[in-house]
């Protein structure tokens, strides 16, 4: 009888690094390896092909955001001041 794990993808630390850490690591593998939402075409289909670079596997649209989720808290700010600059004039 084999046992389930419940580290994930922090399985390969071993015994290494301590629980927060590999907890961390994993949340973070987890948001970044779903498929997210395409800005263009709004279905999920955005998979990340580098760091910091997400293509739609549904449209093929390739863009930038973070290094392992699409829009940052930042980004989202930023586009919300350029949008409200500009359809201020």
């Amino acid at each position: 009888m084999v046992k389930k794990s419940k580290v994930g993808s922090t399985g390969r630390f071993g015994a290494r690094y301590g629980r927060k850490a590999k907890r961390t690591v994993k949340d973070v593998e987890d948001k970044m390896h779903k498929k997210h939402i395409c800005p263009r075409c709004d279905r999920p289909g955005v998979k990340r092909t580098h760091a910091g670079i997400w293509k739609c596997s549904k449209c093929g649209n390739v863009f930038t955001g973070g290094a392992y989720v699409p829009t940052t808290p930042m980004g989202r700010v930023a586009k919300r001041n350029i949008k409200r600059i500009v359809g201020g004039e």
